[in-house]
């Protein structure tokens, strides 16, 4: 009898593993990283310049190939992030996690980060983009090895808190295509006044905002997001933590 309502030991394991279920946004995250995928990839992969969405800047020649392995690397990025961020397969296959982290920071970030210095240095955008696109890998470049170099040290707290703001920048590049669209939308009823029919002028502009806006945004969100995680965290262990005893008399009478 008293072995039959002694709790198990794999209860509480197994109660505490994250479910699949619980995380409803990564599934449709994955889906629109796949659709990103899709249309952005075919132009870079058909070795084409003339399929390139950037215009190619008469001072750099090989801007193109610079561009499309940035591409390349930047997807396997964004694939292998998708799944770093899934709680349920972290918890259920952690080597396979580690292995898909170097992945990620090797095979995808730096070279994809690396070469979008290079890319950025080159845009045809003019130089406000240019100095968000080289501020963008830069931080993307800094969070994600501080990032790997906190799980060297076995520092996973401060390890997920990299990660997180290296995964907000990794799908900045999504936010920045919507803003392009919505921003091309809001400003082309002024095409011929306030930019006076100047296609490269209302392109720079496009960019630029979208540049920005692409970046920061999700990187403050991702910011906010850890902030109110983390004090949410420091609220439950308190509530969890036992009262503090009482003092005793022997404790509490001044000593001669």
């Amino acid at each position: 009898m008293t072995l039959s309502t002694a709790p198990s030991p794999a209860g509480p394991a197994r109660s505490a593993r994250p479910r699949w279920w619980r995380r409803p946004w990564v599934a449709p995250l994955m889906v629109v990283a796949a659709a990103f995928l899709a249309f952005s990839l075919p132009p870079y992969l058909s070795l084409d310049p003339s399929q390139s969405r950037v215009p190619a800047p008469d001072f750099f020649p090989p801007h193109f190939v610079v561009l499309s392995l940035h591409v390349v690397f930047g997807s396997v990025a964004m694939v292998t992030c998708c799944l770093q961020i899934w709680p349920w397969f972290r918890g259920r296959h952690p080597r396979a996690h580690r292995v898909i982290g170097r992945v990620y920071v090797f095979g995808g970030c730096l070279p994809s980060g690396l070469l979008g210095l290079v890319a950025g240095l080159a845009t045809p955008w003019g130089p406000v983009t240019m100095v968000s696109n080289v501020l963008l890998a830069l931080l993307w470049l800094g969070c994600t090895l501080a990032g790997w170099r906190m799980a060297r040290q076995r520092r996973f707290v401060d390890h997920r808190r990299w990660m997180v703001r290296s995964f907000a920048l990794t799908m900045s590049i999504i936010t920045n295509r919507l803003y392009g669209v919505l921003f091309t939308i809001l400003l082309l009823p002024q095409f011929e006044t306030t930019f006076r029919g100047d296609e490269a002028l209302m392109g720079s502009t496009v960019a630029a905002l979208s540049a920005w806006l692409g970046w920061v945004l999700p990187l403050l969100v991702a910011e906010w997001w850890l902030e109110r995680g983390d004090a949410a965290g420091r609220r439950r262990r308190a509530t969890r933590s036992p009262a503090p005893a009482a003092a005793r008399p022997a404790d509490t009478a001044p000593r001669p």
